[in-house]
């Protein structure tokens, strides 16, 4: 899997990484069970904060694609589902994104959202 942030994006450091995960899900470059790599070890390659490796493993545990256990590390979970997950949980930050270009507020953003599930 290929990691690579740019310091000048106004995207933090740490959703880079995540979404770097995000993105080999989505193609099928990384599956389900595969380790991710140790965060220290990323961080240094990167050259990078070891936090914020961390920062985006969690973002990742949090969006429900990723394990963190003590002694193995990251994992991804198991499951076909997940690589679709990854898919959908990036379309649904690149809407955010649009979202909050066009200076609409959470909010709006949420009010959107809760009008598109009842109708």
């Amino acid at each position: 899997m290929l990691f690579r942030v740019d310091p000048a994006s106004a995207v933090p450091l740490g959703d880079q990484i995540a979404g770097c995960v995000r993105g080999a899900l989505a193609d099928g470059s990384a599956v389900p069970g595969e380790r991710l790599p140790a965060a220290r070890e990323l961080a240094d390659s990167l050259g990078v904060n070891v936090h914020t490796v961390l920062r985006g493993y969690q973002r990742l545990r949090e969006e429900g694609l990723i394990e963190l256990r003590r002694g193995r590390g990251a994992v991804i979970v198991p499951g076909a589902a997940v690589q679709d997950r990854a898919r959908l949980v990036g379309r649904v930050r690149d809407v955010l994104a649009e979202a909050r270009g066009l200076g609409l507020t959470e909010d709006e953003i949420l009010d959107l959202v809760r009008t598109a599930l009842t109708g």
